[in-house]
């Protein structure tokens, strides 16, 4: 009797974070793990994970800016796992500052990673699943890939830019009647430990716009979409649900919120070393895990996951119209 091939899985940012997450989750399913990530501190830690839920693991420390590196790594992978069924693309970096205050070379940079990294590992993807007809591509989005907050504008940036690259994708492969599937997944406020290594010009120190959930959430969508591709998208919470239609809604009026609020709700506590260098150019020793620092104010579980995940699709219409009447009520509130 033939044993069944083991799921071959290649995720990007997978030494630390959601792409840490991630790792976990597929290996606990039994997946054979490709990880990419510049880290080889995280990537050998995350690799000894994948090990302990009796798979493979593939470490590959690669930087996600440098397409042939990404095309090396997939060639890599082929030969050494086997043929890629998923491919993740998750990898990011992000700048904490006003655009006034930004360069020209840390916009080029952040763009580089969170949008054209997404662009390589793509293509690299295509390279080897088109020609066998299957595989997935799933696109790690965020609720930011809709509305655009401030002190951010490097990073939202590329999540809209990732947002219009996956519609050509997938539409191109409608087209084609290819069995190549993408998908995307819209995260919400996740606590993972890049608010304390991501560049910052903040007075304070950064968080996600709260409310918060643990990266487990995140990494549980994402398995559940990659096996089910033909979905265009999947919202990991209702706070995603709320930003993207709220904005549809009353972009304008979102627009003066955030001016009023936006800058408060992305700080906490004390002072941060301003002008911290962070990991935008260099990835910082170390094995970071998937947590932030948020643990006791993060959410372990998520609702509108959860019925998306089972099949309630009335979920994100009921969001849909709740969000409808909450912007409503909001703006006559601010008449």
């Amino acid at each position: 009797m033939l044993m069944k091939r083991k799921e071959v899985v290649v995720i990007t940012g997978a030494s630390a974070g959601v792409g840490r997450a991630t790792v976990r989750e597929f290996a606990r399913q039994g997946a054979e793990v490709a990880l990419i990530a510049r880290g080889r501190d995280g990537l050998e830690a995350a690799a000894r994970e994948v090990e302990a839920c009796g798979g493979k693991a593939l470490v590959l420390a690669v930087d996600v800016a440098d397409a042939k590196q990404v095309e090396a790594a997939a060639d890599e992978v082929e030969q050494k796992l086997g043929p890629i069924d998923i491919w993740v693309n998750n990898a990011m970096t992000s700048v904490f500052s006003p655009i006034k205050e930004m360069t020209a070379e840390e916009f080029k940079r952040v763009t580089e990673v969170t949008y054209l990294g997404y662009v390589y590992g793509t293509l690299a993807a295509l390279k080897y699943m088109l020609p066998r007809d299957r595989g997935t591509i799933v696109h790690v989005g965020s609720a930011l890939a809709y509305r655009s907050i401030p002190l951010q504008a490097a990073y939202c940036a590329s999540k809209h830019a990732i947002l219009g690259f996956f519609a050509s994708l997938r539409t191109e492969l409608l087209h084609d009647g290819s069995n190549v599937k993408t998908t995307m997944v819209q995260m919400p406020a996740l606590n993972t430990p890049q608010f304390e290594w991501v560049r910052t010009r903040l007075p304070r120190k950064a968080q996600p716009v709260p409310p918060i959930y643990q990266p487990e959430v995140a990494a549980r969508m994402i398995y559940h979409a990659a096996h089910h591709p033909d979905r265009r998208e999947w919202f990991a919470a209702w706070s995603v649900i709320k930003a993207i239609f709220g904005n549809k809604l009353a972009p304008s009026y979102a627009d003066h919120y955030l001016a009023k609020h936006g800058y408060d709700s992305q700080q906490f506590g004390g002072q941060v070393e301003r002008n911290r260098e962070g990991n935008l150019f260099y990835a910082l020793p170390g094995d970071h895990g998937a947590h932030g620092a948020f643990d006791e104010r993060a959410k372990t579980w998520s609702v509108e996951g959860w019925a998306e995940e089972h099949g309630k699709p009335l979920a994100v219409l009921v969001g849909i119209g709740i969000a409808g009447t909450a912007v409503g009520l909001m703006r006559r509130k601010a008449v």
